[in-house]
């Protein structure tokens, strides 16, 4: 199996599971705190999206799909124009709503559809070239992109949690 392919799959599966969390649900389901201060199914996708838009689209040196594709003026959200939610306080996270399900998901078929079209061009041994040098030990593209699909798997398991709260509520 090529690299592409094994990141396509987990990649993949980060989509099935964005779709199946998103599918049928309202707009006040989407924008429900299960707690004060907790976290929202619509802030969870958006950052799911904008946290691989961002490190898909610096890895491959490219724009990211938010501002290429418009989505920062069409969600047209009160946050700085490269927020991706990272340390978002619950203030912050609040302020990611009203943002229908329909979008949501254009938005992440978007990145998901750049994230592909990046990971079918590298190599194995480009999972090894550095993409960001302020860690240590510095971040190689192979770690990077196994950080995003496991950052992806965490919060597309908290926004199911969430909304299986929702449904038995």
């Amino acid at each position: 199996m090529e690299i592409g392919a094994v990141f396509a799959d987990a990649f993949g599966r980060v989509r099935g599971e964005v779709h199946a969390v998103l599918d049928g649900l309202s707009q006040d389901e989407l924008d429900t705190r299960p707690g004060p201060e907790a976290n929202t199914i619509g802030w969870l996708v958006w950052h799911i999206a904008r946290v691989q838009d961002d490190h898909v689209a610096d890895a491959a040196g490219r724009e990211q799909t938010w501002h290429a594709g418009g989505w920062d003026e069409r969600f047209a959200l009160p946050l700085a124009p490269g927020d991706t939610g990272y340390g978002h306080t619950g203030e912050q996270a609040a302020q990611v709503r009203g943002i229908a399900a329909s979008e949501l998901r254009a938005y992440y078929d978007a990145v998901h559809a750049a994230t592909l079209a990046y990971i079918e061009t590298i190599s194995a041994a480009d999972l090894d070239r550095v993409v960001d040098a302020d860690w240590d030990p510095p971040v190689t593209l192979g770690v990077r992109l196994v950080s995003v699909v496991n950052d992806n798997q965490q919060h597309t398991g908290q926004a199911a949690y969430v909304r299986g709260l929702l449904e038995s509520g």
